[in-house]
Formats: structure tokens, sequence, C-alpha cells
């Protein structure tokens, strides 16, 4: 059955889906955005209480609830600041070792740093042996990404791909999903070594958007690239980016780099502001 859910993905115009559900999730029309907006809260149990407006009718649009802003006292970064935090608000699908340079998409599929970063340069290398969390966004999910530590970026990649759901389902089914799918790779250096997060497209998400490029995902079929000379300081919980409608979002520590909670297991829930690694 799964193998069929991707089959019948891999023939759908992905793109022009996520274009078409994206266009509508940003109408302002008065009974589309109604009925949009009370469905969805009704239907995923929407928990309002800790977003920054509280009343659905207060959002212009579905994309607008969609990635709703926190209280600012939502979620609480830990007082220890060797605590690296969760970047999303999600289900942890898979964390562990990098096996020399193998990350687990699910069982029986892995795919390489490479592969993930969508070239050959420097920076595979440093995660060689190195560490990861997996982290998938479901639609209830707070959509905005946080950063997991203080860190300056040094580098942007876009990288073209195509838009298969990233449903569990699916990434049991479809081999290098996440190396595959449309994404976006942050490169960043810090106190404690080399840090890469990885936003991953799927279907139906409309675009993936940084706070200091704008919306960069959908980018077009070419690869695309930026890099920042200085690099651009970002502070720990400080947002990054978010998705505009929702997807996964991967976070690699190199092999001298910061340690793995142990309490993180696959199928474990996880929010912004929780510890998953330490310096």
């Amino acid at each position: 059955m799964e193998n069929l859910l991707a089959g019948v993905q891999s023939l759908l115009p992905q793109h022009s889906i996520s274009r078409l559900v994206g266009r509508l999730a940003r109408t302002r029309l008065l009974p589309v955005r109604k009925l949009l907006i009370h469905s969805f809260v009704r239907l995923y149990k929407i928990d309002l209480t800790e977003a920054e407006h509280n009343d659905p009718d207060a959002y212009p649009s579905f994309n607008a609830l969609f990635t709703r802003a926190l209280r600012p006292d939502a979620r609480p970064a830990p007082s220890d600041p060797r605590s690296i935090v969760s970047p999303v608000d999600g289900t942890i699908s898979q964390v562990g070792e990098i096996d020399s340079s193998l990350l687990v998409q699910a069982k029986d599929r892995r795919f390489t740093v490479a592969e993930l970063f969508g070239d050959a340069s420097e920076f595979p290398g440093a995660y060689e042996h190195g560490r990861f969390v997996t982290i998938y966004l479901a639609p209830h999910n707070y959509h905005r990404i946080h950063m997991p530590l203080t860190a300056r970026l040094s580098r942007m990649t876009y990288i073209p791909g195509r838009l298969f759901s990233v449903s569990p389902r699916t990434t049991r089914a479809v081999s290098h999903l996440f190396a595959r799918n449309e994404r976006v790779v942050f490169h960043f250096d810090s106190d404690h070594g080399p840090i890469a997060l990885v936003m991953v497209g799927a279907m139906n998400v409309g675009s993936i958007e940084t706070v200091h490029e704008g919306v960069v995902a959908p980018g077009g079929k070419k690869l695309r690239q930026w890099t920042y000379n200085p690099s651009i300081s970002f502070q720990r919980s400080q947002e990054l980016a978010r998705f505009n409608l929702g997807s996964t979002a991967i976070v690699l520590f190199s092999n001298d780099g910061p340690q793995l909670a142990h309490h993180l297991h696959p199928a474990s829930t996880i929010m912004i502001g929780e510890t998953i690694a330490r310096a």
C-alpha cells in the first residue's frame, strides 16, 4: 500500500498542486478564509492558547494562521547555555549517529550527507561520523523554525527537486526522499563546530521563507547559493525561517560537535526549547 501511494505521488504534477494550494492558503476572500481556518482548527484540534492571537478570525488568511506566531513566553529556552534546543515543534522520525556519511531515512533506507546538501563541497566531510536529528512537522504543529543555538550563518543553498509527501508512510516507501525533494540548506559556524539545518519541502508546501532573504523556495529549476561575508549572527531560539504549510527539518552536528540528548528516540514528540544535544 505504501509503495502504491508513492507511485501515485510520483505521477502527480507535484509542483503545480503545491503552488495552487499555496495560492488558496493565501486568499483573503472572507467566505473561503473562514471555511479553511475554522475547518482546520476543528479537524486538527489546533490549540491557539499559545498563539500571539488566539481568535481564529483575527488571521487574514489560512496561511497566516498556519504560520502563526507564538506568545514570547510560550517556548522558553533552558537556562543551561550548553543546551542545544529543537528548532521546531514536531515528531522525531529518526535520530542517531551518521554512519560514515550515511543518515537513516527509515528502515532499510539511507542517504548520504553530500546528497542531502546537493553538492560535493567541503561541507559534507565535516559531518562524517557526526550526529543528526530529523523532525517531522504535522499539520497541527507550529511551523516557524528557530535557531537551536547561537551561531553564524555563512552559507545557504536552495536545491530544486521533487515534492513527495514527507509523512512516515511515504518516507518508508520512497528511496532517498529527503535528498530528492526541494530543500534549503543552512550552514552555520558556532563555538561548538559546524552545524547544518535543512528544511525539506513537500507536497502542498506553498513555500519556504527565511527571515533574512524572504521566500527562497520555490526557487526555480537551478541550484542557488548565498554566501555571507560577514556571516549573519543568530541567537539561540531566534526565528530563522518558516514553512508556508509544513514539512521536515533535519539538524546535523559534526563528529567533534555536540552530543545528542539520551532521551531522544523515533516517534517521540518534541517542542522548540527542549534540549536535543549538549555542547
